[in-house]
Parts: C-alpha cells; sequence; structure tokens
C-alpha cells in the first residue's frame, strides 16, 4: 500500500560541484548524453504521484538550469542559499506558500539514476510513518584510527547504513522541522532534523546506482567507463541486390554456384556489405557508400573483401578490436547451410578475428517480398567493438 496523498520533489542542484573539476557545475555536466539534473527531473516528472518538481538552483545558474531541462514542463525553478540546508528551506518555503499538503521528497541532484522502484518504496513507507530513507547496509569492514594512521578499533558494522537520497517526508513534518532548526547549526542530513524534532524515519532498501558523484572520477568510475574497462560499441548493416542472368553470384567472400548472380556496382556482395556497414556504423565512421561510392569507376566491379578489409582497419585505427560479427542472409535460394562453416572462415580472414567471432545465418521470408520472389537476396549484420 502506498501513501495516496499528493507528492512533491524537491530537486537539490544549488551546489558549485567544485570537487569534480570541469568549466560548469557538476549538476550540468552531461551524463550517459543528457545533463546530470535532468536525470533526476525526469524520474520524478515520469512517476505519476508526483504534481510539484522544484529544481533548487545556485546564483547566476538559471541559464544553465534552463538549458539542461529544455522541453521538461512545468518545473518549478528556486534559487537557493549559501547552504544546503538554506537551499531546501529556499523549496519547502515555496511548498508552504501555496499550501502544498502531502509527501516532499529531497533529492540531491549529484545521485542521477533514481530508479521508480525506489520512488514505490518510500511512498509505501509513507504509509505508516512520517519519513522515510532508502538506505544500504555497510558491508566493508569499519575502524577508527588514529593520528599517526594506525588502526585503533574496530567499530562493529551491524546496523550501519549508508543513507541515500531523495528523502521523503510529510510536508508539514519536513516544513515544522526546518522552522524548528537551530540557525547557524548546519545540517546535511534532512532525516537527522525530523528525528531531532521525535519523529519517525523509515528505512527503505536503496540502490547501488544511487550513488553520489562527488569527486573527478565518479564520472569515470561509476559510468563503468575507467581505464580498466572496455568501451563497447555495436552498428548495424543492411544491404539488398538484384538477382540477374549471366552475374556471378557471391556471398561472404566465397562464389555460389548459381544460376543466378548479384547486380550491383562492385561484386555486390551483399553479406560483406552489411558487415563492412555494421563496422564502420559501430565506428562512427559513416557508410560504405561515403568511402567506396558507387559514382567512382574504380569500384566498378571491385571485390568486396576489400571494403571489409578497409573497414576492419579503419574501426582498428581509431584503437577498436572487432570483438564479433553476425550476418544473415535473406534468400529463398541458393541453400546457405552447406556454405556456412566456409564463409565463416572467410569472414574471419578478411577481417583478421578468430572464426569464432563470427556468425553466418540464414532465413527466407516464407515466399514474400523481393527476397521471397527470388528477385534479389539481402543481408542484415551487426558488429560489435570494443576499446
Amino acid at each position: 500500500m502506498q501513501s495516496d496523498l499528493p507528492s512533491a520533489a524537491i530537486i537539490v542542484a544549488a551546489g558549485a560541484g567544485s570537487r569534480t573539476g570541469g568549466d560548469i557545475p557538476k549538476q550540468y555536466r552531461l551524463v550517459r548524453g543528457k545533463a546530470m539534473l535532468r536525470h533526476s527531473v525526469e524520474a520524478f516528472v515520469t512517476h505519476p504521484a508526483f504534481q510539484h518538481i522544484i529544481v533548487v538552483i545556485g546564483k547566476s545558474q538559471d541559464t544553465l538550469a534552463r538549458d539542461a531541462l529544455l522541453g521538461i514542463p512545468d518545473v518549478i525553478l528556486v534559487e537557493g542559499g549559501k547552504e544546503r540546508i538554506d537551499s531546501v528551506r529556499c523549496a519547502i518555503h515555496y511548498l508552504d506558500k501555496i499550501g502544498f499538503s502531502g509527501n516532499t521528497f529531497i533529492h540531491d541532484a549529484a545521485r542521477p539514476f533514481l530508479s521508480g522502484q525506489v520512488i514505490d518504496r518510500l511512498l509505501a513507507a509513507l504509509a505508516s510513518s512520517e519519513g522515510a530513507v532508502p538506505a544500504l547496509p555497510v558491508v566493508d569492514s569499519l575502524s577508527r584510527g588514529n593520528a599517526e594512521g594506525n588502526l585503533t578499533e574496530v567499530v562493529d558494522r551491524e546496523q550501519l547504513y549508508r543513507i541515500q537520497t531523495p528523502q521523503a517526508f510529510r510536508h508539514d513534518v519536513i516544513s515544522k522541522a526546518h522552522k524548528d532548526w537551530n540557525i547557524g547549526q548546519v545540517s546535511t542530513d534532512d532525516a537527522r532534523m525530523v528525528m531531532a524534532a521525535r519523529h519517525q524515519v523509515k528505512i527503505v532498501e536503496g540502490d547501488e546506482n544511487l550513488a553520489k558523484f562527488t569527486f573527478a572520477d565518479d564520472f569515470d568510475r561509476q559510468l563503468g567507463q575507467s581505464e580498466n574497462m572496455q568501451d563497447v560499441r555495436t552498428g548495424t548493416g543492411y544491404d539488398v541486390h538484384r538477382l540477374a542472368k549471366g552475374e556471378e553470384l557471391w556471398l561472404c567472400g566465397l562464389r555460389i554456384d548459381h544460376e543466378y548472380g548479384l547486380a550491383g556496382h562492385s561484386d555486390a556482395d551483399v553479406a560483406l556489405h552489411a558487415l563492412t556497414d555494421a563496422i564502420l556504423g559501430a565506428a562512427a565512421l559513416g557508410d560504405i557508400g561515403d568511402h567506396f561510392p558507387p559514382s567512382d569507376a574504380q569500384w566498378k566491379g571491385a571485390s568486396s573483401e576489400r571494403f571489409l578489409a578497409h573497414a576492419a582497419k579503419l574501426a582498428a585505427d581509431k584503437g577498436f578490436r572487432i570483438a564479433h560479427l553476425d550476418v544473415t542472409i535473406i534468400c529463398e535460394a541458393p541453400k546457405i547451410g552447406p556454405h556456412k562453416q566456409a564463409m565463416k572462415t572467410r569472414v574471419a580472414e578478411i577481417a583478421a578475428i578468430e572464426t569464432d567471432r563470427v556468425s553466418i545465418k540464414a532465413t527466407t521470408t516464407e515466399k514474400l517480398g523481393v527476397t521471397g520472389r527470388g528477385e534479389g537476396i539481402a543481408a542484415q549484420a551487426i558488429a560489435t567493438l570494443v576499446k
């Protein structure tokens, strides 16, 4: 059972974020293609419980915030204060002014990967409690140390938790806790303020993905892009050519005996063309037409092996290694099965990779379409590159 009260979200994004470095505060830096702040806002905007979304920004951050949240409607920007407690208080004051009564969630913009499941767990806790926080149990050994850098005593980790955000409260409770808090007494944790006012705060299961971005290397470590992690890219390719009398049939670098061949500017090997496009796409290097335009006479009748080998070299020049190539040949005839192993071997030779990194598959379209009527052969491919 979840609390059925309306909810408001306060996202604290007023800090300078100086410990992460960079030209702009960390909450506006790109994380997985979008500003860090936007991730948190979208988590609340897409959840049906929330009627009000308030983002607390620093002085002179209005343009940065509006650019980061472009296209998201009805987000209220409130200027914060010197300390986090001051910023949260500014947002609570806004909700007080509009007469809000319900649940208030307070979240750090530096924790961008908030899931709907965590929000749901907090809402469920608020059905029977005045406050709730997501937390994870401490699993590492803990110990105190002295000024000389020596261990002194072991700390029992039983019943110790790592507290995360969002922290959720009945609005009247958190509002009064802030009003009653001693001005000048710094608190970085709203739950502590509520507990000091003798209210109960429940613990709900947190999420490892809610780790906070604090230092510069957090952007690498928490996104899985450190020096010890691989940069994995995928690309797709597709090609189709018309079957014609008097042409040779080349597939995956092999000449196949058949009464029809594929017509094209080169040798029209659709499988190698699809694979070439897949590699170029994964390496963000354009497509086969950019490198081997059909308008260029030098490619007339050229072997498609040259295209695939060139794409593999270009990817290697950018520091990528081909981890896997997968191609599906789509035709009614000829039968591909008898040639699969030889095709795998040939593609591996051209791309300079192991045979077990190549997959050759075949299918029909059940007599439907261009391939089904025997008018042409198509191929689609996926390439996986790693750096």
